[in-house]
């Protein structure tokens, strides 16, 4: 296996359009990272530089301490595995499997005995003999993943690869990556627009808008730390709610401490408490209550709020909250997320400061 950087990645289309912008990025041999991000944020022209189906505009591309910016996909000893499983439907899922080593002239009682290992880790020995049709989608997502094992690359590439999967087998398919690379220690970059998909698969995440890499961490200190207002809406669901300073909880200041500026708050909808009306930190209107089994999902609009702005809550599935009843909110004061409005980025309040408690008596 491999390390992988891109130092200094830019792509800019003929069009104009920039899709990557100035990226650095160190992924270490074994790791597994996952790039996470809304459409067209840059995180698939990432991939497809580091497989080399795009080239760089600037910048350089690294597996192990080799430069492959210029080098061809096929010299870069690396295996990608798509949305679209690819599969040849005339072949066998053994032919399927072979096929790779075959075109690069191993010998038969290799690929034979390559096949037979891969078939067995995946859990595909009973269907070696089938064709694509007669499999199910999480199985042929296997096949289409020990296509790209039996070759042992330096490097695995996922682009959106369990997005044609239903959610029961995006669920048993994630486990199964997870125990796979445990058990291969290989290097992957994977690709998605899901972030829970991200969140539980990923030894660090990146989290990329706009071309540009907003975050990159282990995927709990992504959740926990967010960097800017954007980590903090995109990772986690429910979003996290954000409030102008005051609006909730004023920033704690400090007479040593510069100015920050405008700032504004944001709080997990899961560290929000439902509390008697007049006994928390504001008042709120119930718009909506959707049960989720173990929980209770409650959107509601803060009492005078003049834009209208909508606050989730997850509460216990046993809290009685009537849709237009007028409720208490209560903040955990141990998790509060503060940013600098105008950069979006966070910030730290003054070590000396703490929020003043403003709950009514």
């Amino acid at each position: 296996m491999a390390r992988v950087r891109l130092v200094g990645v830019e792509k800019v289309y003929p069009n104009g359009h920039v899709a990557a912008r100035g990226l650095d990025l160190d992924i270490t041999d074994g790791e597994f990272m996952v790039l996470v991000g809304p459409s067209g944020c840059g995180k698939s022209t990432a991939l497809r530089m580091i497989a080399g189906l795009e080239t760089p505009t600037a910048g350089q591309v690294f597996i192990g301490e080799r430069d492959v910016t210029a080098v061809p996909p096929q010299d870069r000893d690396i295996a990608m595995v798509f949305q679209s499983y690819a599969l040849y439907p005339h072949m066998t899922v053994r032919e399927n499997l072979a096929f790779g080593l075959r075109m690069r002239g191993a010998a038969a009682p290799a690929i034979a005995e390559r096949v037979r290992a891969v078939a067995q880790a995946l859990g595909l020995d009973a269907v070696l003999e089938r064709k694509p049709s007669q499999l199910s989608g999480g199985q042929r997502q296997r096949v289409a993943l020990g296509r790209a094992m039996v070759r042992d690359p330096q490097v695995f590439l996922f682009d959106e690869p369990l997005s044609n999967l239903d959610a029961k087998l995006r669920v048993e398919t994630r486990a199964e990556l997870a125990r796979l690379h445990r058990r291969l220690q290989a290097t992957i970059v994977y690709v998605t627009h899901d972030q829970e998909e991200a969140l539980t698969l990923g030894g660090r995440v990146t989290v990329m808008r706009d071309g540009l890499i907003e975050q990159v961490g282990p995927p709990m200190e992504v959740y926990r730390r967010p960097a800017s207002i954007f980590v903090g809406g995109f990772v986690g669901s429910p979003a996290m709610n954000f409030f102008p300073s005051g609006r909730l909880l004023p920033y704690p200041r400090s007479s040593a401490a510069a100015d920050p500026g405008p700032v504004t708050l944001g709080v997990r909808p899961h560290d929000l408490a439902i509390v008697p009306a007049g006994t928390g930190d504001a008042d709120a209107r119930v718009d909506v209550v959707e049960p989720r089994g173990s929980e209770l999902l409650v959107h509601l609009r803060l009492e005078g709020d003049s834009d209208d702005a909508e606050v989730r809550v997850v509460a216990s599935p046993e809290t009685d909250v009537p849709v237009d009843a007028v409720v208490g909110l209560r903040c955990d004061r141990q998790r509060l997320h503060w940013f600098d409005t105008r950069s979006g980025k966070r910030i730290t309040p003054p070590a000396s400061a703490s929020a003043p408690d403003t709950r009514r008596a």
